[in-house]
This record gives C-alpha cells, structure tokens and sequence, in this order.
C-alpha cells in the first residue's frame, strides 16, 4: 500500500476496534466491511481475487497462477498426477487460475447449482457462509478418483474447517497419499494453527499449505454484536446511491465460444479444454471489443456468481487488444454493507433479483464497487442458464448496470452440461414459459446435445457484418451441393427426392441484368425503407418493445436486417437478430428453435420473412410451432410472420400490401450475405445440427448485399414522417387476413390444369425465384405492368419462357413452374423447357 493511500479496512477497524495483523502485504491484499451474518459480522475483502473490488484481469489471473506454479515446485514430478478442487463461488476462478498455473492440470469446482441427471461425486457444508450446500458434479467420475495429489483452492483458510470436511469425505472414498491447500491468505488463529498437522495424522496423509499471505484478525470482545448493530444502524438510514444518468443503451455481443468447451469448471476442465479455450480467446476478445463504444477508456467486465474464469480470461484477453483501462470482479449473492468511504471496501452496491432459477429460490443478488466507479462500458458475461428474461427486466441486472455506465453489453457463455445428463436433466437452463414434460429425446428418437452451437457470423460466414445477423445454420460451404435445375425438377416433382436436399446451381446475372437490379434499387429503395420502417414500427407497437428478429432464411434475412438498422436509428434499440431455416413440408429447424428458446423469451421472438405468395410458408410456420410445441413442451413462440410485403392477404404484421418489385427478389446469394438457400439432408444435417448452407466466398467479386442494404436504409430519414402516418393507420385497420392470394392461386392451378398450388408461384418475388431456381412453364404477367417486371422479362427471355397477359389478375405476376416435369418436355409454346 502506498503511503498516500487509505487502507480499505480503517473505517471498519476504527469502528470495531479489528485489527489485521501479519505479512507486509497484506493489507494491499485485504480491506474491510461488514455483513448481516449470525456467525460473523465483518468481511475480509480481496483486492486481487475479482469478486468484489474491481481489479485488473492480468493481477487477479497473476496471482492465482503465481500460486499454481508453486504448488508446481512443491509437487516436483508428481505435479503432472494432481487434480485442482475449487471452492463456490468465490474461488471458482482462482482455483482454475491456480490449475493453469500447475502444468495445466485438470480442474474442478464446487457448485451450488444441481444439475438433475450428473450423479454427485461429494458434498460438504460451508460452517460460516450464507449458503452452505456444496455439490460435487463431474462429467467424469474418475476425475477425483486417482491416487495423485489433490489440490484445494479456497480465497481465505480461516478455521480451516470448509477444506478438511471436504478432505475428510472424499479421503474416505478416494484416500490418497497427498494434499495440498492454497489459499490467497492464510488467516488461521493461534488456536488453530496446530490443527492442519492434527488432521493430516487422523487421515494418514501429507497435507501442505500454500498462500501469497499470511495472518490473522485480531477481534474485541463483543464484535459480532457491535458490528451486527452497526450494520443495522447504516440499513435503518439507507444506503448513498450514486446519481443515476440516462439509462444506456444495452447491446449484445456474441462470444463465438467453441463448442463443446465448458463454461467453466462445474463439471471438469480439462487440458484440451484449454487449449481450445485459449485458441478461441483472441478473436472472442475482438468481438467484444468491436462492440464496445468509440473512445471507451474504462471498460469492466462483469462475471456472474460461479462463472468467474471464463469472464476472468476474456477481461484478460481484451486488455490485450484495446487501449484503454479494463476491470474485472464478479456479481455475488453475498449480502454486504456499501459505505462510500475512501476506508471501507465495499463503496456502492448494485441490487437486483436472481435470473439463474435457483435451486434456493428468488433472491437478491449484488455487484459492489461498480455503481459510482466511473466505468465508460460494462461488460456482462452470463452463462445460458442466467440469459434469462428476468435478467432483462426493468429491475434486473441488465437495467440496474445502464444506469451506471454508458454502455452495456452482454456476452452469454453456453452452459455446459455433460453429455450424458438427459434432456429432462438440463432444468438449469433457461426457464421456459411451460416447462418441458418430454424430453427432446422422444421427439426425435436421439438424445439432445448438451450445447447447441452458437450462431455462425460474418466475415467467418456471410458478407454481413457479425452484429447484423447470427445464422442459425450448418457450414456445408465445403460440401458439393448443387445439381442442373431439371435434374433436380425432375427428381422433386417425381418424388425422388426434396427440394431441399440438393441446391440449383448459382445464377450468374448478365450485364444487362445487373443493370436493371441497380435501376430497380434505385428506383425502389423509398418505397421498401417505407415498407420497413412500417413493418417495425408495427412489431414494436403490437409484438415486444424489445423483440428478438428471426428470419427465415434466406429471403426474409435482408428484411430482418434492414428491421434492426431501422430500430436501431430510429429508437436506439439495437435488436438481436437471427437467420433460420424453414423447409415447406417438413418445418422450421427445431434445434434453433431451441437455440432460441434458451437464450431469449420465446414470446419475444418475431419471425421475419421477405414477402408472402399463397402464405404457404405461413401455414408450414403454423404447423410447425404446433409440433414443436408438443414434442418439446417449449411455448411462446408466435407462429405469425411479419413481412416487407403482403401481397396475398396473409398475415397482419406488414410493410405493404402492394405487389411490388423488391430488388433483393432479383438474385441468390450475391444480394443475400453470400449465403445459399438452406439445405436439410440425412446424410449431412444429423439430429443434433441446425439445417445447413453454404457460404459463396468465391462470388464476393459480385455481391450486392451491402449495396442493397445501404441503398434502402440510406432513404429512413426521408421517409420517417410517411412512415409515422402510415404505421398509425395500419395499426388502427382491420389488418385480418383474408387469405384471397390462396384463392387465387387454387384457381389458377385448375384454370391451367395443373392441378398443385405448389407449382403456382405468385407476386414478383416468386416469380423471380421460380425463373433463377426452378424449370418455369409460363409467366402470367397483370395487363399494363410496367417496370417492376423488367427483370422477370428478361429473365423470361433468356430462358425461353413465355409472359402471358392476364387482365384479371390479383398479382403484379404468377410463375408457373412445369407440371409434370422430365427433361425434354415442351413448354405451351412448343419451345423446349430446359436449356
């Protein structure tokens, strides 16, 4: 400590007349404050164990592998056997620190948290805490039962009675020759410092003691009254809370953590475990730093209660790659007394209830030291089971902490579960509006994985930047998918196979044809940012003040990030938004569903697609939610969709109800992310993966999703009055659906003896993708349409197709594909329909 500075323990030791008493350090290692506690009043504060005083992620990590490294010189060659034990919740992180530090060894922590389905390996209670129940879950029962040395980390060895009970149950299932105990500081009594070697003789083992500091407190008579009193005293007036500024804007910043890697050590940590943690963290780190504000010069990152490494080595790994100051220390569900004075330790306190379900029940919880601490961003590292709506409330963690920071941002690590806990075993996950009564496993024959992985995201995938759209999907970039359009016409319409097995082959548009799309974007872009800004202002009108976008890939992904740029400018409200796959005839993709429904609140979620024809995928949608719901039990998701356009009369969220040219109808995946249309197939989608698609890196000379997007939302400004009148108008209209496209299309299908609604493809956007995908027969074109069907024109032309002039007709234009389609069929002209 230097001379200048207060000691964050006087005002407690003035008051109390407690004295701290040992090595030099450590009153630069420990501070003061109190407790409403039974047992005992005060509480030794670590100013380098990141819990409650906010400290440098390098010093906190510094210490504890600093301690692993002498257990490593103390163990010799034995070092490469041991096994690292830490303690919930408060040294969690250092033991895992302290496990680095000894050759990478295996690690395990206690937990307070069950996890149905993990069979306990050991239990021990906590004499002078808050909460007593520790739980022993590894994924590996051998883990703990080998013969090399154990090591057991705890932040403080006072009375030494948490660690020997500890020692005494597992000795008597697993006896070994050796123990070691680290601890931060040694704080035994006089009266207890001959019981370690007492202990280690009843046991017949060796057990060793390793600590950056030691000493003791020395405490008057009566203490615990006095302190319990004084604590009582300061709650009765109320505690100073710091001024309170606009609430910031709260963001969130997905990790790309690896899959299959824990969050942390509640069910073991192993050596490959690290090495793929420590791959991953640069570019984790990049993508929290990408989302923090400009010119941020003091940045924290907060970890949640037993989540204490993971937050602890991405602080870490930021304060690698951004110039400015970072913090680390982690929310508690110890209560303490806040006094903001320059001698006490805990200055300001932060309150806000559990979102994890705890097994105990609804509580308070605390992060100390960060309301009045100036900090210019607060990052949130949660795991999944805590991405809660609660946590998202207007008194949760997420609000109280944008009152205190200009920004927050939350990162969420994927709770791990061991793979053989059953589905029904992961209750600690996110709760759900019902909880589930069958497990994934019975819907789908096969166990539930216990992550599913997290979004694939731009540049890694897709043009788009990573904060614009999470793909839900599989990466078959690698995989040859696409087929010539009337082999797979051929094989679709004879039954042989699913439109969505295979891929057609990528359209490479002409000069001239690119030529119009350009034409058409400038032509349209008011008209669509109109349809945007509409079609937004409605959800968050009607669906969610804050909903959760999810497209439907690919169409509707445009759409949906044109939605959140326009929340974002309009309102502030940076939306997450999603991309996943819907297959017609065999439903949306139920493992992103699931995806979804652990990270956010199902009733938040508004499914997001491009335009509606017949409202086919409408009904798949419908369906499909209903299946959904009773396999998984999983409720909440609204099965409506909300669209740019509405020509068919098929749902009631829209931009437009017009039938007209969206330019993003034009092309594939060179106006779409660079992404496929998605594809779900046997032998490359498994039950556990998300349905897949491939990502066109070679086309990027092309692509146009970034033009696109840009022409649109550059026009929000110009169109905001026009949107204003028109979201009040529609929001006031009987918007029911009256479903006249699928009259219309049920009409035509006999009128020309077709006699399937599937090949009748109505409105310009199904045109389209009927000429570029499929084997067309005719266009039906509405008498005096103009230059909205340039492009299907043209495309018509190169392909041989004849337009047909329709009067009546409820569409701009109806594509019509082959009826019962094989190669060397004629089309009603007589002209050969394949190229």
């Amino acid at each position: 400590m230097k001379n200048n500075e207060v000691w964050s323990g006087s005002w407690v030791a003035e008051r109390l007349g407690v004295e701290l008493i040992g090595d030099e350090p450590l009153g630069d290692l420990l501070g003061l404050a109190l407790r409403r506690n039974p047992r005992r009043a005060h509480l030794l504060v670590s100013n380098v164990l990141g819990k409650h005083v906010p400290q440098s992620p390098s010093v906190v990590y510094g210490y504890g592998f600093a301690l692993g490294r002498r257990v490593r010189e103390l163990l010799g060659d034995q070092a490469g056997e041991a096994v690292v034990l830490g303690y919930a919740e408060t040294a969690t992180g250092l033991g895992h620190s302290v496990a680095d530090g000894v050759v990478f060894a295996p690690y395990l922590h206690s937990t307070r948290r069950p996890v149905e389905g993990v069979d306990r390996a050991g239990g021990f209670e906590e004499s002078h805490s808050h909460a007593t129940s520790h739980l022993l879950l590894p994924e590996d029962p051998a883990l703990l039962a080998g013969d090399g040395p154990l090591v057991l980390v705890d932040d403080e060895f006072s009375t030494g009675n948490t660690i020997m009970n500890t020692i005494r149950e597992l000795h008597a299932r697993y006896p070994r020759e050796r123990y070691v105990i680290v601890a931060l500081v040694d704080m035994r009594s006089a009266a207890d410092l001959g019981r370690l070697e007492e202990f280690a003789a009843e046991i017949g083992a060796r057990v060793d003691l390793v600590a950056a500091a030691s000493g003791t407190v020395r405490l008057p008579e009566g203490v615990l009254e006095k302190g319990q009193a004084l604590v009582a005293e300061y709650e009765a007036a109320g505690e100073p809370v710091p001024a309170a500024a606009t609430p910031a804007h709260v963001a969130r910043v997905e990790l790309g953590w690896p899959r299959g890697v824990p969050d942390g050590g509640r069910h073991g940590f192993t050596r490959e475990h690290r090495a793929r943690l420590e791959e991953a963290l640069p570019a984790m780190a990049a993508r929290i730093a990408g989302a923090l504000p400009e010119g941020a010069r003091s940045v924290l990152v907060l970890g949640f209660e037993e989540l204490m490494y993971a937050p602890l080595r991405l602080a870490r790994a930021l304060e690698k790659v951004i110039d400015a100051e970072v913090r680390y220390s982690t929310t508690t569900r110890s209560p303490v007394l806040a006094v903001d004075d320059p001698g006490y330790a805990i200055r300001s306190r932060i309150v806000f209830p559990a979102h994890d379900d705890p097994d105990d029940g609804p509580g308070a919880r605390y992060a100390y030291n960060v309301a009045g601490a100036g900090f210019d961003a607060v990052v949130a590292v949660v795991d999944s089971a805590a991405d809660t709506p609660a946590l998202r409330a207007a008194d949760g963690l997420l609000a109280q902490l944008a009152l205190h920071a200009p920004s927050v941002l939350l990162a969420v690590v994927p709770s791990y579960v061991p793979a053989y806990a059953t589905a029904h075993a992961t209750r600690h996950a996110t709760p759900r509006t019902t909880p589930r009564s069958t497990p994934h496993a019975a819907s789908r024959g096969t166990e539930r994985p216990p992550i599913l992985p997290e979004p694939l995201r731009g540049p890694a995938f897709s043009s788009y930047a990573p904060d614009e759209v999470g793909w839900l999907l599989r990466d078959l970039s690698d995989v040859t998918l696409e087929a010539p359009t009337e082999e797979r016409e051929e094989a679709v319409q004879s039954g042989g196979a699913h439109y969505a097995e295979s891929l057609p082959v990528e359209y490479q548009p002409s000069e001239r044809y690119q030529a119009l799309f350009h034409g058409a974007l400038e032509e349209s872009a008011a008209r669509i940012a109109q349809a945007v800004g509409v079609v937004t202002e409605t959800v968050l009108a009607e669906r969610s003040p804050r909903p959760v976008l999810v497209s439907l890939a690919r169409a509707g992904t445009p759409v949906g990030v044109l939605m959140r740029r326009w929340a974002l400018r309009r309102h502030g409200l940076d939306l997450a938004h999603y991309a996943v796959s819907i297959v017609r005839g065999r439903g949306i993709d139920a493992n992103a569903l699931r995806w979804l429904a652990d990270h956010h609140d199902p009733a938040d979620v508004v499914f997001v697609d491009g335009w509606t024809g017949k409202g086919a995928i409408t009904r798949e949608l419908a369906d499909a939610l209903r299946e959904f719901e009773d396999s998984d039990g999983i409720t909440g998701f609204h099965p409506e969709i909300a669209v740019l356009a509405d020509p068919g009369s098929c749902v009631r969220t829209y931009g437009t109800r017009e039938d007209f040219l969206i330019p993003s109808a034009c092309l594939n995946s060179t106006v779409s992310g660079l992404i496929s249309r998605t594809v779900l197939r046997s032998d490359l989608v498994g039950p556990n993966d998300y349905h897949g698609a491939k990502f066109y890196r070679e086309l990027a000379g092309s692509d146009v999703s970034n033009d696109f997007l840009d022409a649109v939302s550059d026009r929000f400004t110009e169109v905001a009055d026009a949107v204003d009148a028109q979201a009040k108008e529609l929001l006031a209209a009987d918007r029911t659906p009256t479903w006249e496209g699928w009259a219309a299309v049920e009409r035509i299908s006999e009128e020309y003896g077709i006699h399937d609604v599937n090949l009748v493809k109505p409105g310009v956007g199904e045109t389209t993708r009927v000429l570029l995908r499929r084997v067309p027969w005719r266009i039906l074109a509405r008498a005096g349409a103009g230059a909205d069907l340039d492009h299907v024109r043209l495309l018509a032309e190169q392909r041989g197709v004849p337009v047909e002039e329709v009067a009546e007709l409820p569409y701009t234009c109806v594509g019509l594909i082959h009826p019962k389609y094989t190669r060397g069929a004629t089309g009603a002209d007589g002209k050969a329909v394949a190229l």
